[in-house]
């Protein structure tokens, strides 16, 4: 039986660092977190404990979950952007690592390099979470899991399709974490912006073992029985450049009444991490609509978040 002592001190760069039933374990304990904070418990499990959270790239949702998650347990957030601290600039990457480690009980890193978070978590000595990077985002992951399941129960089996921007850090990090869980995971994208087939190849051996069929494709029949439909922003921070070209290629991927009714079910989900441009990746009548459970994402950031916190600071038993 999978034990909580072995999360402790571990980092969450990637769920390609986690086996199907540790990521299962984090599921069912963001679910009980939720629970608690609905019935009103209140706990301290962080007292004395202090967690830095590092932001390259501004952020609501990332933000506010791990400083509410952190805090409402009596632990002490400090948030520090690149103004406040010299993240690489008059001192190097590594002895900003040490430093903070040897200050803080934890560290999240939101920014544009993975290569960051990962020399973060080197030289640190205290467990790191990704709040999102160039390659992966893997705390909305979980939460779009958990979500997944509060509308169908157990997320083996089910299906969910990504339409728009395959190379972006969300659809990366949902390939492998529905790879692990056996949810079946479709990418509907122009191929200029189709997932690399390395990561096509890394997660395929894995779907294989938990039952999941991953597939890539410009097909919008891949729609056909989804449970949920999920899409992002056609352009990320740092990507401006790239705005009238994204829209020009996308627009046939927008989520829209039209393409969600290509499910052919009147109980799929429509999911987005948020922030949303109405108009452009989904129309308003969508995301604002019956079938949009993206407020529901946005909550569960906080659960899976407090979930990740207490398991890899080793704060609960069992």
């Amino acid at each position: 039986m999978l034990s909580s002592s072995s999360f402790v001190g571990r980092s969450v760069l990637t769920w390609l660092d986690y086996s199907p039933e540790e990521i299962r374990y984090l599921l069912d304990l963001s679910g009980k977190v939720k629970a608690e904070g609905k019935s009103g418990v209140v706990s301290q499990r962080f007292k004395g404990k202090t967690i830095a959270l590092l932001f390259e790239k501004r952020s609501t949702r990332t933000r506010c979950a791990f400083e509410t998650a952190f805090g409402e347990e009596g632990g002490y957030p400090v948030f520090l952007s690149t103004d406040d601290i010299q993240l690489g600039a008059k001192e190097s990457l590594e002895d900003t690592a040490i430093v903070l480690g040897r200050m803080f009980s934890a560290i999240q890193f939101r920014g544009f390099k993975q290569h960051t978070a990962e020399v973060l978590a080197k030289y640190s000595g205290v467990p790191v979470y990704n709040g999102l990077t160039d390659l992966y985002h893997p705390t909305q992951a979980l939460a779009d899991i958990m979500t997944l399941e509060e509308s169908f129960g157990n997320s083996k089996g089910k299906k969910l399709c990504y339409t728009g921007n395959g190379q972006n850090n969300v659809a990366r990090s949902l390939m492998i974490i529905c790879s692990k869980l056996g949810v079946h995971f479709s990418v509907i994208c122009p191929p200029t912006l189709a997932p690399e087939a390395a990561l096509v190849e890394k997660c395929q051996p894995l779907a294989a073992s938990s039952g999941a069929k991953i597939t890539v494709n410009q097909d919008f029949s891949e729609l056909e029985g989804a449970d949920a439909v999920y899409t992002d922003v056609w352009t990320s921070m740092g990507e401006e450049k790239k705005r009238d070209e994204r829209i020009r290629m996308l627009t046939p991927y927008q989520v829209n009444a039209g393409l969600m009714a290509k499910t052919g079910r009147s109980d799929s989900i429509f999911l987005h991490c948020l922030p949303a441009v109405k108009g452009e990746e989904v129309t308003a009548d969508v995301i604002d609509g019956e079938q949009s459970r993206a407020w529901d994402q946005a909550e569960n950031r906080k659960h899976t978040i407090k979930a990740i916190l207490l398991a890899t600071l080793g704060v609960i038993s069992g």
